[in-house]
């Protein structure tokens, strides 16, 4: 998402923006830019939750069990992003939601895996 950012931002530069006149926050630039602005900030808000599972399960010998959801917890948060700069509708947003959930619910599986009582 950085990097979408970056090149966003590149292409204003190009027409004529001037380097420092970009916000932080992002609030600056178009619905598209903050969009993406939010989408990047959700990847990295989400992340500390899954290293620290994939840590422990590194740590603790025991990757087979998150192994078999690796993949579908990555396509549900690039499903999630990509969803979220495509649209802001009612129904993308719900689908958000369900794709947020969806990781949720993974995350919370390898944390009862990972940490038996």
């Amino acid at each position: 998402m950085t990097a979408r950012i970056g090149i966003f931002r590149t292409i204003l530069i190009l027409r004529g923006r001037a380097p420092d006149q970009f916000r932080a926050d992002a609030t600056d630039v178009s619905p598209f830019g903050l969009r993406l602005s939010r989408a990047r900030d959700n990847v990295f808000e989400n992340l500390p939750a899954v290293g620290v599972l994939g840590l422990l399960a590194i740590a603790t010998n025991q990757v087979p069990l998150t192994d078999p959801l690796a993949m579908p917890l990555l396509y549900a948060r690039l499903a999630q992003s990509i969803t979220h700069l495509a649209s802001t509708s009612a129904p993308a947003i719900f689908l958000r939601f369900g794709l947020y959930l969806v990781q949720i619910v993974i995350l919370a599986w390898w944390a009862i895996q990972l940490c038996p009582a």
